[in-house]
């Protein structure tokens, strides 16, 4: 029995790797703005992989604002919020929902629409092409063969598009900025301006270069914008603002 136990998952995750290989997004980074713009995408019928360098998803959702386990928005999100039917209460000007229902129901809409997300897997490096210049995929890495400072060597994944969407420190762009000729660098987001914050991380959100996009609080490293803490709005709204702009240029 226990041989058929490991033939059974190395078959089956083998098939999703095969699968995915060649994808129309890959995404770095399950966290709000990642699982928003993968779910949206999948809706629209791109093939979607999720990397996760975690085990688990959700990025800073989990912590809520200083582990009080509540996530805040402004009001503006409530189409998105009844869309990924996540339920929440009205105080002021805030829409406030549960951090564990957050998280689980962006991931669980994700799978729904057919997008797949596999945890433990960073992108180490990215794929690019000259004349004309563009990113063309990832180079990617288990996590846990990063953490133990092996030498191993990454494999690739092609995808027409690829999106940053790894936080605060906007691991992609970074990689970008110091291998390929991009003409951009990450000076890393400013001290906290809640309103400023979630309106410009919105406004940014986008391509960086042919084939890179960034979502989220990337966009706020990427660009010197102010960090916002415990309020998401901005990365849901950016997380659905890179998936119309993909799905428009992929046309």
């Amino acid at each position: 029995m226990e041989a058929e136990i490991t033939k059974a998952i190395i078959e089956e995750a083998t098939k999703d790797w095969l699968n995915f290989a060649r994808s129309d997004v890959v995404i770095a980074g399950a966290g709000p703005a990642g699982l928003t713009a993968g779910a949206y995408l999948a809706e629209m019928g791109l093939k979607t992989l999720i990397l996760e360098r975690k085990l688990c998803f959700g990025g800073g959702i989990g912590g809520g604002g200083m582990l009080f386990h509540k996530v805040v928005f402004e009001k503006d999100v409530k189409e998105i919020l009844d869309h990924f039917k996540i339920r929440f209460v009205e105080k002021d000007r805030f829409l406030i929902c549960d951090s564990s229902e957050l998280i689980a129901k962006l991931s669980a809409k994700c799978l729904d629409a057919g997008a797949k997300i596999i945890p433990g897997v960073g992108v180490d490096d990215v794929i690019f092409r000259e004349n004309p210049l563009r990113v063309t995929g990832v180079c990617i890495q288990w996590s846990a063969v990063e953490l133990s400072g092996l030498h191993v060597d990454p494999i690739f994944i092609e995808a027409r598009a690829v999106v940053d969407a790894t936080g605060h420190d906007a691991e992609v762009v970074a990689i970008a900025s110091r291998k390929v000729p991009i003409g951009i660098s990450v000076p890393g987001e400013r001290s906290a301006f809640a309103e400023v914050g979630e309106v410009e991380v919105v406004e940014k959100t986008g391509k960086v270069v042919e084939g890179l996009y960034i979502a989220g609080m990337a966009v706020a490293s990427v660009y010197n914008l102010p960090r916002m803490g415990p309020i998401f709005g901005g990365m849901l709204n950016s997380g659905k603002k890179v998936a119309e702009i993909i799905a428009s240029d992929l046309k």
